[in-house]
C-alpha cells in the first residue's frame, strides 16, 4: 500500500508539475546548453561531512516534576553524564541536468543507561534542472519554509527547530516538489511557484501524522522591491488544512524584519484540569512569529523574535499538570503505587513534550564576531523566555576555530524560573556541553 500510494504520488506530481511548468513558463522552457557545458566542466561529485565528539554534563534538579516522572524508581545522584560520538556524511553528483544529493548521520552515545547508537538517513533526493526555470525534486529532503530563526509557524511540511539550536541541520521528510521561477523588470522582481506532494504511509514519513493519505502544499513568493514574501496552503488528511504568510525585508543594510503567520483550522486544543484528566476542543488557531536581526558597527549581531502559539496549553493547564505530578510522585512514596506517575508521563508526553509548548515566547541571541581582534572567535549568548509564566533559559556559549577543518563550541544552558513553570520544572538546573567538530571534504 504505501509503494503504491508513493508511486501514485511521483505520477500525479509529474503530470501537475508539467502543466504548471507549461502554463507558468509558456515559452521560456528550453535547455540552455552552454549552462550544461559548464557544468560539466565542474568536478561532477563531492564528499564531506564532519567527525564529533560531544560530552555533556546535566545538574539534575531533584525536586523537579520532570525529574520525579523520569527517576522515580532510580537515584543516579544529581549529576549525570554523556558521551557522544557523531558521524557525519554529506555528498552530491551532478550529470547534466540531474543531481542526487545525501545526508547521513551516524551516532553513537554512552551515558547511565549504557551504550546505544544509530544511523539516520537525514536527506537524500533527485534533482532535476531541464532549464532555469524549472527544477524537480523527489526524495528525503528538508523543505526550508519561512522566514523566522528560531521558529517556523509556517514550516507545514517540515520537522520543527530546536529553538535552543536553531542552526542544526534537520531530517527531512519523503516529498515531490518542484520550483517555477520568472523574473521580471518592475516593482515586482521575481514570481516563484513551489508545489509539494508529502505522503504518509506505515514506510514513508511515519510520523507525519495520520496514515495512509498524500498531502499537499504549496508556496508562492515574490519579491516585491526589496522585500521577500511567501503565500503558503497545506491540506490533506494527515493534518488539518492551515494557510500561511511570511515577509523579511531590510529597513536598513544591518537592519532586517521578519513574520510569519500561520491559521491552522480545526486544531485539537488541549487542556488539564486539577484531577490530572486530559480534554481536547476542536478550534482554528493561529501561531505567528514577528522578529528583528541587527548588525552593529563592531559585528555584533542581535536577534530577537516573539512567538505566539495560539495552540499550546495555558497557564493554568500547566499547573494543574504539574500539581498532578506531585500527588501522584507522594502517592508512589507511600504506597510503591506507580500507575498515577504513569498516567503523568502519559500526559506529559501528550502536552508538554513538544518543542515550546505553551503560549507565547521571547527568543533573544546576542553574537560578537572576532571581538577585540580575536581571530576565528564568536562568543554569544541565547535566551528564551516563557511570557506565560515568566521561566526562562540562559545559554552562553563560545566558538572558537583554531584551524581551517576544527570547530569547537563549549555552551552551557541554565534554567531558571519558579514553581510550577515550564523551566522551573524541567529535569537539569544546568548542563554544560563542549562539542568538537572536525569538517573533512
Amino acid at each position: 500500500m504505501s509503494k503504491a500510494l508513493f508511486v501514485l504520488s511521483v505520477y500525479v506530481a509529474g503530470l501537475v508539475f508539467i502543466f504548471l511548468q507549461h502554463a507558468f513558463g509558456q515559452g521560456e522552457y528550453k535547455f540552455d546548453l552552454a549552462e550544461i557545458e559548464k557544468e560539466i566542466k565542474k568536478k561532477p561529485y563531492h564528499i564531506g561531512g564532519f567527525l564529533e565528539f560531544r560530552p555533556v554534563l546535566f545538574s539534575l534538579d531533584q525536586e523537579s516534576a520532570f525529574h520525579k516522572l523520569r527517576f522515580f524508581d532510580q537515584d543516579e545522584g544529581t549529576t549525570l553524564e554523556q558521551y557522544n560520538f557523531g558521524l557525519r556524511l554529506e555528498g552530491s553528483y551532478q550529470k547534466g541536468i540531474a543531481s542526487l544529493y545525501f545526508r547521513t548521520d551516524s551516532r553513537l552515545w554512552y551515558d547511565y543507561q549504557g551504550r546505544d547508537g544509530d544511523i539516520d538517513l537525514q536527506e537524500g533526493y533527485l534533482s532535476l534542472k531541464p532549464g532555469p526555470i524549472f527544477t524537480l525534486e523527489t526524495g528525503k529532503k528538508v523543505v526550508q519554509w519561512g522566514k523566522g530563526y528560531a521558529f517556523n509557524p509556517v514550516a507545514f511540511v517540515s520537522r520543527p527547530k530546536d529553538p535552543d539550536d536553531p542552526a542544526e541541520a534537520l531530517e527531512g521528510y519523503y516529498v515531490v516538489m518542484a520550483d517555477l521561477i520568472k523574473s521580471f523588470g518592475g516593482p515586482l522582481k521575481t514570481l516563484a511557484f513551489t508545489p509539494a506532494i508529502l505522503p504518509a504511509t506505515e514506510s514513508i514519513n511515519d510520523d507525519f501524522g495520520t496514515l495512509n493519505h498524500i498531502n499537499f502544499a504549496a508556496k508562492l513568493y515574490f519579491l516585491l522591491w526589496d522585500t521577500d514574501l511567501d503565500i503558503l496552503f497545506f491540506t490533506g488528511e494527515s493534518r488539518t488544512t492551515r494557510y500561511g504568510f511570511d515577509f523579511a525585508g531590510n529597513i536598513k543594510t544591518n537592519f532586517e524584519i521578519h513574520g510569519e503567520l500561520a491559521w491552522i483550522t480545526d486544531f485539537d486544543k488541549k487542556s488539564i484540569d486539577s484531577e490530572g484528566n486530559l480534554s481536547t476542543e476542536e478550534s482554528d488557531i493561529l501561531r505567528c512569529l514577528l522578529g528583528i536581526r541587527y548588525l552593529t558597527a563592531n559585528e555584533i549581531t542581535f536577534t530577537v523574535e516573539y512567538y505566539h502559539n495560539g495552540g499550546g496549553i495555558d497557564k493554568d493547564d500547566a499547573e494543574n499538570l504539574f500539581r498532578f505530578v506531585d500527588h501522584a510522585y507522594d502517592t508512589f512514596l507511600d504506597t510503591g503505587d506507580s500507575v498515577q506517575l504513569d498516567k503523568a508521563a502519559r500526559l506529559s508526553r501528550s502536552t508538554l513534550a513538544a518543542l515550546k509548548p505553551m503560549r507565547d515566547y521571547l527568543y533573544f541571541r546576542a553574537g560578537w564576531k572576532e571581538p577585540f581582534d580575536i581571530l576565528y572567535f564568536t562568543p554569544a549568548v541565547t535566551s528564551i523566555i516563557n511570557l506565560t509564566d515568566r521561566s526562562l533559559s540562559i545559554t552562553p556559549e563560545l566558538v572558537y576555530s583554531p584551524e581551517t577543518n576544527l570547530e569547537l563550541r563549549l555552551r552551557g544552558t541554565f534554567l531558571t524560573g519558579d514553581k510550577n513553570t515550564e523551566y522551573g520544572e524541567k529535569q537539569n538546573d544546568y548542563k554544560v556541553e563542549l562539542r568538537i567538530r572536525y569538517y573533512f571534504n
